[in-house]
């Protein structure tokens, strides 16, 4: 690619020889070329460019190294950053004092404007100030260094907040700034302080707040729960997590009896939705909304450890009484929230393994018995009282994308967007729940946004098992685990309440860059979350 600067040349030059040219066609006419005012344009180009090219020359000089330790002469200046891993690293590359102190030149009105702001400032401190005067060492604290690092220029440089070989307080402590950046203005040079210019005597800074850290950015901790909510009558309660700022709803769904599954006369009917059978259902807690990102960091960071208890001792807790400890999830292989943010939006990418986890440990922080939900909970809980396709108006074949009168008309959009978060209109990534309106139960995101989790194992045939009539249903034979709801990617006739599917493990899976490939995160699958219920035994 051609530089501003060698454009410049290229540009005087076919200037040059246009000039010639014509000169000599004009001489043998015997006409003067250089009328006056082709002379005054052509020879205002000529200065235009060349002033151009002066001030891109100015401006590269004034960016380079060189040019600012001119007026950057305090002792350590050079030396401590000749020594930081900025300049002294194994990839052998220098990361500049305009690279990380100006703002990136994609902000062009920014970076240039800091330039002259930041140059006046220094070059008039060069001129009426003695160097020797001033304090370098507290010019060193962060207070002051956070005024000369802008946070734009860290990011410009490190694109993967999560690298391989970071260790695990590093994690928590990136992921807790990838939340927490805006609402808590975190800085990068908060923490790594000595990156640019080196420190012997520097000490890493960690995050207060973080579950497991402390230093320099405090939060405090008299503000975390102390105990769990207590439950004295089966209604909605609002639970909170002891040590920690997170709390969540519990809604109080009812007893009662509900056709689960689907005939053939239900658009877009499978034939894992049948027999449809009767399924008396006993009352329970569950959660309004799928368990968000600030949940799961909590429990992320109250038990991050190397992950090493195996899958089938997880599975064999949920029956046991006497739990009194998990371990949490290994660290993530990139940001598993895509991006799009975190806080109330639901926490994807776990494996069912995972969800169990979260459970247990949710168990054990609280008091009461937390779980996955059944697929007949799941089911009766969707429909909120309802024996329709959706929990609101409106039939599949109207609302799909599917079928031969699509290619010439769109299908009805206006009543499943309240309610969904769908193909249609997630703009292709999860979104708030207060995107959406509750079904009837109060419930929100029961379809779409993220398929969730269910306790059961998944069978095509679990609807034939039991008889007509059955009261509390669970399936544990299989290899996969059934999971419901569609997500954002889905088409609305994979949202109906009695639509059913399943895990893909191997598949979701499959560029794991892992070896063994992780039990904790899945590499292929985005849309993909839980939520949690709990009986009413906890009833005090």
């Amino acid at each position: 690619m051609l530089t501003f600067r060698a454009v410049i040349a290229y540009l005087l030059i076919t200037l040059y020889l246009f000039l010639m040219k014509h000169s000599q066609k004009s001489a043998s006419k015997g006409v003067s070329f250089f009328k006056k005012k082709k002379f005054i344009f052509i020879t205002g180009c000529v200065i235009g460019g060349a002033l151009i090219f002066s001030f891109f020359a100015t401006s590269h000089y004034l960016s380079t190294d060189k040019s600012c330790m001119i007026c950057h002469v305090h002792p350590h200046v050079e030396n401590s950053w000749k020594q930081s891993v900025h300049y002294n690293n194994p990839s052998g590359s220098k990361v500049g004092c305009v690279e990380c102190h100006l703002p990136p030149q994609d902000h062009m009105f920014k970076h240039y404007s800091a330039k002259v702001k930041l140059g006046m400032k220094d070059l008039y401190g060069f001129i009426v100030k003695d160097s020797a005067d001033f304090d370098w060492d507290n010019k060193s604290q962060l207070e002051n260094a956070v005024k000369y690092i802008p946070n734009e220029s860290c990011k410009a440089c490190h694109h993967n907040l999560i690298p391989q070989g970071i260790s695990n307080d590093g994690i928590t402590a990136h992921l807790y700034y990838e939340e927490n950046e805006k609402k808590l203005d975190l800085q990068c040079i908060s923490c790594h302080l000595d990156v640019g210019h080196y420190n012997p005597n520097y000490k890493h800074e960690k995050l207060a707040g973080v579950p497991g850290q402390s230093g320099a950015i405090s939060q405090d901790t008299s503000l975390f729960y102390k105990s769990a909510t207590k439950v004295d009558s089966f209604s909605n309660f609002t639970e909170q997590i002891p040590g920690t700022m997170v709390t969540f709803n519990m809604l109080a769904i009812p007893e009662g009896s509900f056709k689960m599954g689907s005939d053939e006369n239900e658009n877009f009917h499978k034939e894992d939705e049948s027999p449809v059978r009767e399924v008396k259902m006993k009352r329970f807690f569950m959660a309004e909304l799928e368990v968000t990102w600030d949940q799961y960091w909590a429990f992320y960071g109250n038990t991050m450890s190397e992950g090493r208890t195996p899958p089938e001792t997880i599975y064999a807790n949920n029956t046991n009484p006497d739990l009194d400890a998990v371990s949490g999830p290994t660290p993530p292989f990139g940001f598993p929230d895509q991006g799009w943010g975190g806080g109330n939006r639901p926490a994807i990418t776990m494996t069912h393994y995972a969800a169990e986890t979260f459970c247990q440990w949710l168990t054990l922080k609280t008091g009461k018995k937390y779980r996955l939900p059944t697929e007949a909970e799941w089911e009766y809980a969707a429909r909120g009282g309802t024996q329709t396709p959706y929990f609101f108006e409106g039939s599949p074949k109207s609302y799909s994308d599917q079928g031969f009168w699509r290619k010439f008309f769109d299908a009805k959009t206006d009543i499943i967007s309240e309610y969904v978060i769908y193909s249609k209109n997630s703009r292709n990534k999860t979104q708030e729940p207060s995107q959406v309106k509750a079904n009837p139960y109060g419930l929100k995101n029961m379809l779409g946004n993220v398929l969730e989790y269910c306790a059961d194992k998944y069978s095509p045939k679990a609807y034939a098992q039991g008889g007509a009539q059955v009261s509390n249903p669970i399936n544990t034979d299989g290899e996969e685990w059934v999971v419901r709801g569609g997500n954002y990617t889905s088409d609305a006739s994979d949202l109906r309440c009695a639509a059913r599917s399943h895990t893909l493990h191997d598949a979701w899976l499959k560029t794991d860059p892992q070896q063994p490939k992780s039990i904790w995160w899945y590499s292929d699958i985005r849309g993909i979350g839980f939520r949690v219920v709990c009986d009413d035994d906890i009833i005090e």
